[in-house]
């Protein structure tokens, strides 16, 4: 018989996400992995950057867990109005790769010490969220938190592939049709024409 551990789950979840969100920066340049590519200035360093505040703030904050190190962009103390918009969506030229990098997986570690310190039905405060579900379980905050990542993954995955061309879900699995550029290129023409007779 096989034992259910729904948190062990949750976890491996997440960490698919967070490893596949990290995985679209591999062997870019620096100019790519900041270069905004939609209209709203989505790029890949800053997802990365936002998902790090995203997992200090639910994973911590939340449950009264408070990072030590500091964070620039990590302000919940001052409320939506303390920051400048979107602050934590791009990276500064003073925030290197590296450092933004490394600051999403030193979060990975706060949130996981604070996943495996409580039980799925410890209870944390989100003041942002309405007042009827501003108290939220753990359980709930985390599978909250793997939307929010996997929400971000689909995002990397498109401006990857407006980089480079590059695609899939993890690397070695794709999860895409085995086809060559050919093939992909009659088939967006194909979706491009079915649009256009639309």
């Amino acid at each position: 018989m096989t034992t259910i551990d729904p948190k062990a789950d949750l976890r491996r979840y997440l960490q698919d996400a967070r490893e596949t969100v990290l995985w679209k920066l591999d062997g870019l340049t620096e100019r790519d992995v900041r270069r905004p590519l939609t209209p709203t200035g989505t790029n890949l360093l800053g997802l990365v950057k936002h998902l790090a505040g995203v997992e200090l703030l639910y994973l911590g904050w939340v449950f009264d867990r408070h990072y030590a190190e500091p964070v620039p962009w990590f302000r919940p103390d001052l409320g939506p109005a303390g920051l400048a918009p979107n602050t934590d969506q791009w990276a500064t030229a003073e925030e290197s790769r590296q450092y933004i990098v490394d600051t999403y997986r030193k979060a990975w570690q706060h949130a996981d010490a604070t996943i495996e310190a409580l039980p799925l039905d410890a209870v944390g405060h989100v003041p942002w969220w309405p007042a009827q579900t501003g108290a939220a379980s753990l359980h709930r905050v985390l599978v909250n938190v793997i939307a929010e990542t996997e929400r971000h993954t689909g995002h990397a995955d498109i401006v990857r592939e407006l980089i480079d061309g590059a695609v899939g879900y993890r690397r070695g699995t794709e999860r895409l049709p085995a086809a060559d550029e050919q093939w992909w290129a009659a088939y967006r023409d194909r979706v491009a024409a079915v649009a256009e007779q639309s």
